[in-house]
């Protein structure tokens, strides 16, 4: 009698894992969607509804033809793109280039005034001296005034009477048309918002390890060196965040000089105001298109800031990551592969570095 051996079980294979990869990817995808749903539906309605409004009305005219009895037709009319071959020609356009020189104006000059200024002010908190909680306070104060009041205020300061001329002891008009109201404007708003660069900066401050600046001290670094090599580098995150969203701000500037200087005033007319204008005299279609170029040139501008700038940022949170890995003795294995290094490393400065750097003269 012969016996026969009993056939081996199949081995249990499990699924790939890219399958359940594959799947669970789409499974989080959906669920992220679905709790995103409420978030896009707002943004819908207070974003996308009034942008689609705007577009809209800019490719029609209302109330500005006559009829052959010389009554004015009532109802809009499609015109197309003349709205914005109207803005760039004639007397449309005249006003349209001083507006948009305006606005460039104000937006280089207060950023970079603002930069320079609320980094002082952020290295000012920073530094461990006695009050600084009042000095904090008292820093932080102008960027917490209203705009609306702070243009009524700087408006009293630059009156013709007022304590600019007093201090100045001389008889200049800063309300009337001309350069006197471009810099009143400029200084009202530098006064009002560099606070705001430098509470951002102040944060990124607060990150630094103390025992990179003890360490630099130590080898004879200077405090500028110091600055230049140290700080700037590893607070330049936080300041690129505080002005790109100065820079976004500026090119919508409405209320202080509407407020400060006036209405009707040719040297501080911005965008906003010419489309404002436009509106109040009833021509919603050339409105429309003056707040879609400002749209568009806003648009230009964070694209270009975060263009030039936003992949640097990335590969420095990239390399600040994969060194905080490496520090704290991840096994290579689980590591992501990284290519060759093509030049010095991007990371933040350890004491080492420091030290080195400092000899050599040459930046961590």
């Amino acid at each position: 009698m012969t016996t026969t051996a009993p056939a081996a079980a199949p081995p249990h294979t499990e699924p790939a894992p890219g399958h359940r990869t594959r799947g669970a990817g789409r499974g989080e995808g959906r669920l992220a969607a679905l709790l995103l749903s409420p978030t896009f539906l707002v943004l819908a309605l207070v974003i996308g509804y009034p942008l689609v409004s705007a577009l809209r009305e800019s490719l029609y005219r209302r109330g500005e033809g006559l009829d052959a009895n010389g009554f004015v037709v009532n109802g809009e009319h499609f015109v197309g793109l003349r709205n914005y071959t109207d803005a760039f020609t004639g007397a449309n356009g005249t006003r349209f280039w001083n507006a948009f020189g305006n606005t460039t104006f104000f937006t280089v000059t207060t950023v970079a005034l603002e930069t320079v200024i609320g980094l002082a002010m952020a290295l000012v908190m920073h530094h461990a001296l006695r009050g600084r909680a009042l000095l904090r306070a008292s820093i932080l104060v102008p960027w917490a005034v209203p705009t609306a009041v702070s243009g009524l205020l700087w408006r009293w300061i630059f009156d013709a009477n007022g304590i600019a001329n007093h201090l100045l002891g001389q008889q200049i008009l800063w309300s009337a048309d001309g350069w006197p109201a471009k810099w009143a404007v400029v200084i009202a708003d530098t006064w009002k918002t560099a606070p705001f660069i430098g509470l951002l900066t102040l944060a990124g401050l607060q990150l630094i390890p103390a025992e990179l600046h003890e360490a630099a001290r130590v080898d004879g670094a200077s405090a500028w060196i110091q600055f230049r090599r140290i700080t700037l580098p590893l607070i330049r995150p936080a300041l690129l965040v505080a002005v790109l969203f100065r820079l976004l701000d500026v090119l919508r500037m409405f209320d202080l000089p509407y407020l400060l200087v006036g209405n009707q005033k040719y040297s501080v007319q911005t965008m906003s105001v010419l489309a404002f204008n436009e509106a109040n005299n009833l021509h919603y279609g050339p409105a429309a298109a003056y707040a879609t170029l400002l749209f568009l040139y806003v648009l230009v501008v964070a694209y270009a800031f975060v263009k030039i700038l936003g992949t640097d940022l990335l590969a420095e949170a990239r390399t600040n990551g994969q060194a905080r890995r490496r520090r704290s003795g991840t096994p290579a294995s689980t590591r992501p592969p990284t290519g060759p290094s093509t030049g010095p490393p991007t990371g933040p400065p350890t004491r080492q570095s420091v030290r080195q750097s400092a000899r050599r003269g040459t930046p961590a």
